[in-house]
């Protein structure tokens, strides 16, 4: 289980880890936003559940308007890093660990057997997904690989290359705009189960097909924000064989008819 940490957008409040076990969204008497505390002068917004699953979000009954990454949450969304949350007003990136790296490795052209997926979570290629078997352009150019058409972003925003069985992110000039887990970088090394986030809207994960690193819970995204409780799901009720009831029936009308045979005749 990766080290976890609640960023608040605003600086409201300073970074805060996440443990095990559950961490109150609160709104204070005073009406700011804010993780754990005492409980008394304090509305329950939702609350963070972090076990050997994952991070989980359980929204509190009655609760409306808290999102992830801009979907409204109703129950309970299952969270990754790099998900921003949104609430009542404040907005908490949750950020996970990343390889950062202050300067980039040479290009290389060594490729890997596995194959390895770039699928986008959100912005203008939501659902779609683009293998990396050979090195992929991001950027508002025409020949961008992953074309992000949107006039603030750069033409050349950056390169994912596969080097050998790693995948770097390589900036090209865009600064730290670019977020893996929720942390501001230029050149990273990628693993599989990282979310990457460019300009704050354009989000895609990193996956490798039958990874049990990667979390792949569904094709549609949508399924991660609206998840049931954990409460058992209802068992079946026991078949039960209807045929000895209809026979037995049936003999004891046929003894009836035959009694009412018999006495009639008499």
């Amino acid at each position: 289980m990766q080290n976890l940490l609640v960023h608040f957008t605003q600086r409201q409040h300073p970074d805060q880890p996440l443990r095990p076990g559950v961490q109150r969204i609160v709104r204070h008497a005073s009406g700011t936003v804010r993780l754990g505390g005492d409980a008394t002068g304090t509305l329950l917004l939702a609350q963070f559940c972090l076990d050997d699953r994952g991070l989980w979000l359980q929204v509190a009954t009655g609760t409306r308007g808290i999102h992830v990454n801009g979907r409204p949450v109703r129950r309970m969304a299952m969270l990754r890093a790099g998900d921003a949350v949104y609430v009542d007003g404040v907005e908490m990136v949750i950020q996970g660990e990343c390889e950062v790296l202050a300067q980039a490795p040479p290009r290389s052209d060594a490729g890997s057997d596995e194959l390895r997926l770039l699928r986008g979570l959100g912005g203008q290629h939501h659902g779609r997904s683009f293998t990396l078997d050979r090195p992929r352009l991001i950027g508002r150019s025409a020949e961008a690989d992953i074309a992000i058409d949107d006039p603030a972003f750069a033409e050349q925003h950056a390169r994912l290359e596969l080097h050998g069985e790693r995948v770097l992110l390589r900036d090209l000039g865009a600064g730290e705009s670019t977020r893996v887990n929720g942390v501001a970088v230029r050149h990273c090394w990628l693993l599989p189960g990282d979310q990457l986030v460019f300009d704050t809207q354009h989000r895609f994960v990193l996956e490798v097909p039958h990874d049990a690193r990667t979390r792949i819970v569904s094709e549609d995204e949508d399924d991660l924000l609206d998840l049931p409780t954990h409460d058992a799901a209802p068992t079946k009720p026991p078949r039960v064989s209807r045929w000895p009831w209809l026979l037995a029936s049936a003999l004891l009308l046929a003894a009836v008819i035959s009694g009412l045979l018999w006495f009639g005749a008499r």
